[in-house]
């Protein structure tokens, strides 16, 4: 469905994406993940034809212009800036991106209403954009990528800003999208939105792949130990635990094998107050794939 082949693109002495090669198959949710500055939006950007590629080819269901009009007709674009006019009611920013992909007559009306539906906007439907909340005006955002149904949509950091319940709302939405075959491409800085979402993530870093792969392969791969962290009702310390190195009343132990170290500390006959298993997430393979300096 989606081809990208040694994908290059540079803005002065500085390169933004950097050989890039993926590949995403019909249905596939792919999320790409990254700091600020890794090439995400840049990619996202040559991809619906906004930026021109310094090399490398992109393919979108086997066709390399994604400038071409009938190849934009198959793809949503939900940008990290809101593309709606603020001036017109919800219904009135559906009609006119609905209109400027040809819709018309019975079949633009039949849009507008099931995405008005679909993103819980059909009460708020004639009330201008302006007066919406952040979150009602990403859920327009993401309508207007899709009033000419897609079949490739790109969601740039689409819940940035948003409250919770709109937040859940977006990813129902996703996941119904994905339900119906739509393959999607997902950009985010919340590691638990790509866990929740994604099939296969690339963890990108100055314009480069770092890894590619399911978010359990990547756990497996870069995520590190589990951490069992136990914690003592009293700071006596008996012969059994001598072992074990503690601070403040707290025993920490990186392993591979939680529950043998769990089951080990129950034995010991010690009056714990708590004992909590950390095991190694997606935030941790990231961190560990980029590093722990702040980006700006």
């Amino acid at each position: 469905m989606i081809v990208i082949e040694n994908l290059q693109k540079s803005f002065g002495d500085i390169k933004a994406v950097d050989n890039l090669s993926f590949n995403i198959p019909k249905g596939e949710t792919f999320g790409l993940l990254g700091p600020n500055g890794a090439g995400k939006t840049t990619t996202i950007n040559m991809i619906v034809g906004i930026l021109k590629p310094d090399s490398g080819t992109i393919k979108l269901n086997g066709e390399t212009d994604p400038t071409q009009k009938e190849i934009r007709r198959q793809i949503g674009n939900t940008p990290q800036a809101l593309a709606i006019y603020e001036d017109l009611t919800a219904e009135e920013n559906l009609l006119f991106f609905g209109k400027l992909y040809n819709l018309k007559g019975t079949k633009l009306k039949e849009r507008v209403k099931y995405c008005l539906d679909l993103v819980g906007l059909t009460n708020r439907k004639d009330d201008f954009a302006k007066t919406y909340s952040g979150g009602m005006k990403r859920r327009l955002n993401l309508a207007a990528a899709i009033i000419h149904e897609p079949q490739i949509i790109l969601f740039d950091e689409p819940t940035v800003g948003v409250d919770p319940q709109s937040r859940n709302f977006i990813f129902e939405n996703i996941e119904k999208m994905k339900s119906e075959g739509k393959t999607i491409i997902y950009t985010t800085h919340y590691m638990e939105e790509a866990e929740r979402l994604c099939d296969r993530v690339a963890i990108v870093d100055q314009g480069k792949i770092l890894d590619l792969d399911s978010v359990d392969n990547l756990i497996k791969s870069h995520g590190g130990k589990s951490v069992v962290t136990a914690k003592l009702t009293a700071s006596q310390i008996t012969d059994e635990l001598q072992k074990y190195e503690i601070n403040n009343n707290k025993i920490v132990i990186e392993t591979d094998k939680p529950i043998d170290i769990i089951t080990e500390l129950t034995k010991l006959n010690t009056n714990f107050q708590s004992i909590h298993i950390n095991r190694p997430d997606l935030e941790k393979v990231f961190l560990n794939l980029t590093g722990r300096r702040l980006r700006d």
